[in-house]
């Protein structure tokens, strides 16, 4: 079970770098959430949906994904719970190409997770 968590954890953080992706920045809330409402982001075994009132469902690699967000300052700001593990409050900044979100951790300073909206 913990190596089930740490790749889902590893899948969700890291991206290979795409040759020529044209990321722009989502400035505010109400884009985002036209982006996401209604959709679904996915990435290889992962489904997750950001609802509008706060709420992150869904599931990773067979388990339940939950948490919660807000838009603070022109970044997303989540928690993660999955199984019996989960990922603290992080604020990441958000960038889009097409019907890709990338999600960069500390503010846009860390890792960063691409996942397709459908």
């Amino acid at each position: 079970m913990k190596t089930l968590i740490v790749l889902l954890v590893a899948m969700l953080a890291v991206t290979p770098l795409t040759a020529k992706a044209e990321f722009e920045p989502v400035r505010d809330e109400s884009t985002f959430r036209s982006l996401v409402e209604g959709r679904e982001l996915a990435r290889f075994g992962v489904r997750l949906q950001v609802l509008p009132q706060g709420q992150i469902t869904g599931r990773g690699f067979g388990m339940r994904v939950g948490g919660m967000w807000e838009w603070r300052d022109g970044f997303f700001c989540r928690t993660l719970e999955f199984g019996s593990s989960g990922d603290p409050y992080n604020c990441q900044l958000v960038l889009r190409d097409g019907n890709t979100l990338r999600f960069i951790s500390d503010q846009g300073q860390g890792d960063y997770a691409d996942l397709r909206l459908r």
